[in-house]
């Protein structure tokens, strides 16, 4: 075996030998950063090491010069705890620095515990388990829409958007749901451009995994229609024969990897002690030592850098070709139309769709008419419903553009099935992968389901778009379990993430566009089954106000003595209360984006709410809890703090107080109580 004693020689040695000791000074520089910091999972990176070595210097097409160069292949760490093993090939490229790996977990550095978004060669903030393998999931799906919409217009404009994506998961990202439940979708989907290496070391933080898990794997995979390898994690000839292998394949592929925790350390190889703390000083001592290491701390000799970059002149020719073609249909009409909305990112005119004032609309039926003007105008606005089509009103978009299958992938609707978490996950990833703005429909209640994924989009500044329908306790007949009550205030406690609840069908239509716009926050749009009236607004001052987060609806002369602040149906409910209410001063809020009414200047926000001489009513069909920072000590706040119930909507209405008459009578018992 080959030691830092015949490095002089390198150049003389075999490749085998070039790139198992590249592979010993990855590890290294695992062990040292995980001591160092005194925190870490070196065991997972050591037993994957080979392949993400292997594809990273031998297969993945990528920009040495630009992380960012759109047609580059994506690779996913799954399981991100093993962030150490990606931080040193990113080393290894030149994205990363050597001081960069010595500050591993520290703070403001660019190696933190796990890969996070904004780290050069990053595509996606990883950790929670199995989110990774539905975000890769998800940016396979965009590079197969992508592609064939642009063969669709020309067949050789096909090369500008053409390239794989890579997951490395481990045994706990295939132990969460929401991996599998993206896997059986991917395969149905014929998403043949993903493959995953499966790092099965049967290892984990409490144990081993025939505690928890005896699932075979290979079958599950087999029957969710993907290709499926089993080989030895650690053997080159059969992990470079596994990639070349799923590259052919028309299927989605997995590559089953067994392979050994810890693999090359000197007494603890399989130890599953070694998945989360670091290695005593002394194994890392006796390891180097094994395999050839000097005893020195994060060594990184010239040679293993100026080995492991030897592809990167042919990388670089790649990239100028793709760079000439791409140059060659920016001419065209149509590609470089979508060259200039797809790549570019740069959003064209959309039209707002026609609503008549006074008619009674349920503002998710106001999202589908939004839906299908926008889409004719956003090639790249793709997305489905969680099975909830005809309640989502994304029926009609899906009937115009058709599904996406392994037949027809240049289909806009996406059939996720009653896949929510998979659904949200597969967003973020089509966002991240860019060229697509990507939405999902579900029923609000079960944005449950959806959250970590939600958390996760916040984290990344992903712009993906959420509708969520049925708003509020107006489900009706569902009763309880599908009405939400907390759901709305407990979306708005994410940060960074917009909440858009829209009074009426034309407010929908504008929140709906300001999400397209926003290219650094996900959005979600909580909209009504029941119908609401369609409020006299023009388009114009309606989109500036908005823009706002909140405005007036109605005002009054002069000060107003009451502050009526308002979201979705309670918008029409509030100004039904101020025509019984005439004898009193009152001003009408519509606030259909916290978020972004929490960000006007005070000289806006203390003149549309004033902060002394008028009483503030809040009214939202959900919690009141987080409504007191508007209506202050001595206001009120009407709401629903209980769960439903099984009626007709208007009975519900009527029976928790959300008409005119009672929210009247609310109001009067509580200025009575004042006095």
């Amino acid at each position: 075996m080959k030691s830092y004693q015949d490095i002089a020689n390198f150049s003389n040695w075999s490749k085998q030998e070039k790139d198992q000791y590249t592979i010993s000074v990855m590890k290294g520089l695992v062990m040292d950063a995980t001591r160092q910091a005194n925190s870490g999972h070196p065991g997972g990176p050591m037993s994957c090491a080979d392949f993400a070595y292997l594809l990273y210097r031998d297969h993945l097409i990528f920009d040495p010069k630009d992380p960012e160069w759109f047609n580059r292949d994506r690779f996913i760490l799954s399981g991100g705890h093993m962030s150490m093993l990606q931080y040193s090939l990113l080393l290894f490229i030149g994205w990363l620095d050597l001081d960069d790996i010595r500050d591993f977990r520290q703070l403001h550095s660019n190696t933190p515990g796990h890969p996070e978004v904004e780290i050069p060669g990053v595509e996606c903030t990883t950790g929670p388990l199995g989110q990774g393998f539905a975000m890769g999931t998800g940016m396979a799906h965009a590079e197969a829409y992508l592609r064939n919409l642009f063969v669709s217009n020309d067949k050789e404009a096909g090369e500008l958007v053409d390239h794989f994506t890579y997951v490395l998961a481990s045994d706990g990202d295939l132990q969460e749901p929401v991996a599998l439940g993206s896997a059986s979708l991917a395969g149905h989907l014929g998403l043949s451009k993903l493959i995953v290496f499966y790092d099965a070391n049967e290892a984990q933080i409490s144990g081993n995994t025939n505690r928890s898990d005896s699932t075979d794997y290979a079958t599950v995979f087999e029957g969710f229609k993907w290709h499926v390898q089993e080989i030895d994690g650690h053997d080159h000839d059969q992990l470079h024969n596994a990639i070349e292998s799923a590259k052919t394949t028309d299927r989605p592929s997995i590559i089953i990897g067994k392979t050994i925790m810890a693999k090359g350390t000197a007494s603890m190889e399989g130890n599953h002690n070694t998945h989360g703390a670091p290695l005593p000083q002394e194994e890392i001592d006796k390891t180097k030592d094994k395999l050839g290491l000097p005893s020195d701390k994060f060594y990184y000799p010239i040679e293993v850098k100026e080995y492991f970059q030897e592809r990167f002149s042919k990388l670089g020719g790649i990239v100028d070709q793709w760079k000439k073609d791409r140059s060659h249909f920016d001419t065209d009409e149509k590609i470089g139309s979508l060259l200039s909305i797809c790549i570019d990112d740069n959003l064209p005119e959309t039209t707002y769709p026609k609503f008549n004032v006074g008619e009674s609309l349920a503002t998710r039926k106001a999202f589908g008419a939004t839906l299908d003007a926008f889409a004719k105008d956003l090639p790249n606005l793709i997305g489905g419903s969680a099975d909830l089509e005809p309640s989502n009103y994304t029926g009609n978009f899906a009937k115009t553009y058709q599904d996406f299958s392994s037949a027809h992938q240049s289909g806009r609707n996406i059939p996720f099935g009653v896949r929510e978490f998979p659904m949200a996950g597969m967003m973020n990833g089509m966002a991240l992968h860019g060229g697509i703005i990507p939405f999902g429909g579900t029923f609000l209640v079960f944005a449950d389901y959806e959250r970590p994924a939600l958390r996760l989009a916040s984290i990344q500044h992903a712009r993906v778009l959420h509708e969520f329908t049925h708003d509020s306790f107006f489900v009706g007949e569902d009763g309880p379990t599908h009405q939400p009550i907390e759901h709305a205030m407990a979306l708005r406690t994410i940060p960074d993430f917009n909440v858009y609840r829209p009074a009426d069908a034309k407010e929908t239509a504008v929140c709906f566009r300001l999400a397209i716009e926003d290219r650094d926050h996900p959005s979600a749009l909580l909209l009504t089954r029941q119908g609401v009236p369609v409020l006299d607004q023009d388009y114009g001052a309606l989109d500036q106000n908005v823009r706002k987060g909140a405005y007036v609806v109605k005002d009054c002369e002069n000060e107003p003595e009451l502050v009526f602040i308002a979201t979705g149906s309670e918008v029409s409910l509030a100004l039904e209360t101020a025509e019984l209410m005439l004898d009193k001063k009152i001003r009408v809020i519509s606030m259909p984006c916290m978020e972004i009414f929490d960000k006007q200047p005070d000289d806006y926000s203390d003149q549309l709410i004033p902060k002394r001489g008028c009483l503030k009513i809040t009214i939202e069909a959900g919690i009141t809890a987080g409504w007191e920072k508007y209506a202050g000590v001595n206001g009120l706040s009407i709401g629903l703090d209980h769960y439903g119930a099984s009626a007709p909507g208007k009975d519900l209405a009527h029976e928790f107080g959300f008409t005119a008459e009672k929210v009247e009578g609310k109001i009067r018992a509580h200025l009575k109580n004042l006095l």
